[in-house]
C-alpha cells in the first residue's frame, strides 16, 4: 500500500470574535449617528424657535441667534449622545434578538457577558467625549451665551428697533419706528419717533436718517429731510416745524452686572469653592459620563426581544428606566445643593443603584430567573407528584393505545 502523507495535528485555537466585533461596533455606529442626528435636529428646532421669537420682540440682535443658537446646542450635546448611545445600543442588540443571531451567538458557547466587550469598546470614546463636553466645554458656552445675551441687553434703542415695528425705549419716553435699516451705510429709512418733553407730545417724520457719534463718545440719530409736530394731546396749539437736520441723543444702557450661576463656572473654581450648589453642579457634570456609561451596559440585557411578545416592549421599558434615572440625578443634586443630602451619597447612592440593578438584569437573563422556577425549587414534593402524575398519563394513554 502507498504510503498517504500525515498531517499534523493542529490544536484548535479559541475563538476569536474580532471582525464580528467590528462590524458590531459598526451597527453602533450607524445607529448612534441616525439617533443623534434626530435629537440635534429637534433641539435646534425648538432652540431656533424660541431665539427667533426673541429677535422678533428686540431682545436680541437678528445676526446673533446663529451665535447663541451654537452656544446652547454645544450645552445639550452631553445628554443627546449619552441618549443616542443608550439608544444605539438597545436597538442594535434588539435586532440581534429578533434575527435570531443572539440563537448562533449563544448557539457557539458564548454568553451574554461577551457583549460587554464590544459595547465598552463602542462606549468608552463616547464617554470620553461626554466627559470632556460636560467638564469643560458646555460651562465655557454658557459663560460665552451669558456675556453675549449682555451685551444684547446692553444695546442703544436705535440698535434694538426692528424694522418694520414700533419698539419703546428702555427710559419708557420715546416710541421708534424704522421701516429698513441699512446695515453697510449706517442708515435708516423712513423714520418715525415719538418723544415727550416739558408735557408736549412731539412726534418727529423723516425720509431718512443716519447714526453719528460726537467726539466726547455720544450718539445721536440725525433725521433729514422730515416734521414735528409738537404739542398738548386734547389741544389745537399744535407746532408744525420742518427741518433739514434734527439730532437726538441716543442714550446707552449700561451692561447689566450679574453674579455668574453655578451652571457658567468652570470646573475648576468649582472645585476651588466648595459651596452646596457649587458641588451640587460638579457631582452633575461627573455624574454624565458616569451615568453613560452604566447606560450602555444596562442596554445588553434590556434589549432582550421575545420573539412571541412585542416588539417595542423592551424600548418602552427602556425609556422608562432613563427617566427615572435621569430624573433621580436631577433629585440628588438638588438635594446636595439644598444640604439635605451629603456630598458623597448624591454622588454614589443613585449611580450605585443603577449599576446593581443592572448586575441584577444580567443575572436575570443569564440564569431565567422567574418566580415560578424559584416556587418550584423550593417545593420539591410538588414536583415529585406532578412528575409522577405526568409518568401515570403517559402509561395509561400507551395502554389505551396497545388494546
Amino acid at each position: 500500500m502507498p504510503d498517504y502523507p500525515h498531517t499534523q495535528h493542529i490544536k484548535s485555537k479559541p475563538t476569536r470574535f474580532g471582525l464580528f466585533h467590528r462590524a458590531l461596533v459598526g451597527e453602533f455606529a450607524g445607529n448612534g449617528l441616525l439617533v443623534f442626528a434626530i435629537l440635534l435636529g429637534i433641539v435646534v428646532v425648538s432652540q431656533l424657535i424660541r431665539l427667533l421669537g426673541d429677535a422678533v420682540s428686540g431682545r436680541i440682535a437678528v445676526d446673533g441667534v446663529l451665535t447663541l443658537l451654537g452656544f446652547s446646542a454645544m450645552n445639550y450635546l452631553p445628554v443627546l449622545l449619552s441618549i443616542s448611545l443608550f439608544i444605539s445600543v438597545l436597538l442594535t442588540l434588539s435586532r440581534c434578538y429578533r434575527d435570531s443571531e443572539m440563537v448562533v451567538w449563544f448557539g457557539c458557547g458564548a454568553g451574554l457577558t461577551r457583549w460587554i466587550r464590544p459595547v465598552l469598546w463602542y462606549a468608552v470614546p463616547i464617554v470620553i467625549v461626554i466627559a470632556l463636553l460636560s467638564l469643560v466645554l458646555s460651562p465655557w458656552a454658557l459663560q460665552k451665551a451669558d456675556e453675549f445675551k449682555r451685551k444684547q441687553e446692553s444695546r442703544d434703542d436705535v440698535a434694538t428697533a426692528t424694522p418694520g415695528a414700533f419698539r419703546e425705549s428702555k427710559q419708557a419716553d420715546r416710541v421708534y419706528f424704522v421701516e429698513n435699516v441699512d446695515a453697510g451705510s449706517n442708515r435708516v429709512g423712513n423714520i418715525f419717533v415719538q418723544s415727550e418733553q416739558n408735557g408736549k407730545l412731539g412726534t418727529m417724520v423723516a425720509k431718512e436718517g443716519l447714526q453719528e457719534t460726537a467726539p466726547n463718545g455720544d450718539r445721536f440719530l440725525v433725521l433729514l429731510n422730515g416734521t414735528r409736530h409738537e404739542g398738548k394731546p386734547g389741544q389745537r396749539d399744535y407746532n408744525i416745524v420742518e427741518f433739514e437736520r434734527y439730532a437726538i441723543r441716543i442714550d446707552s444702557a449700561p451692561p447689566k452686572q450679574s453674579q455668574p450661576g453655578a451652571r457658567t463656572i468652570s470646573t475648576l473654581e468649582l472645585w476651588r469653592n466648595p459651596t452646596a450648589w457649587n458641588i451640587a453642579e460638579l457631582e452633575w457634570r461627573i455624574g454624565l459620563p458616569v451615568s453613560a456609561t452604566i447606560l450602555a451596559l444596562l442596554a445588553i440585557p434590556l434589549s432582550f426581544v421575545n420573539p412571541r411578545a412585542g416588539r417595542s416592549l423592551n424600548l418602552i421599558l427602556a425609556i422608562v428606566l432613563y427617566m427615572i434615572y435621569s430624573n433621580m440625578i436631577s433629585v440628588t443634586n438638588t438635594w446636595v445643593g439644598q444640604g439635605k443630602l451629603s456630598a458623597g451619597a448624591g454622588l454614589v447612592s443613585i449611580h450605585a443603584v443603577m449599576l446593581a440593578a443592572t448586575l441584577a438584569m444580567f443575572y436575570w437573563r443569564m440564569t431565567l430567573f422567574s418566580p415560578r422556577r424559584l416556587w418550584t425549587r423550593k417545593s420539591p414534593r410538588l414536583n415529585l407528584a406532578s412528575d409522577a402524575q405526568t409518568i401515570s398519563d403517559a402509561s395509561r394513554e400507551k395502554t389505551g393505545g396497545n388494546t
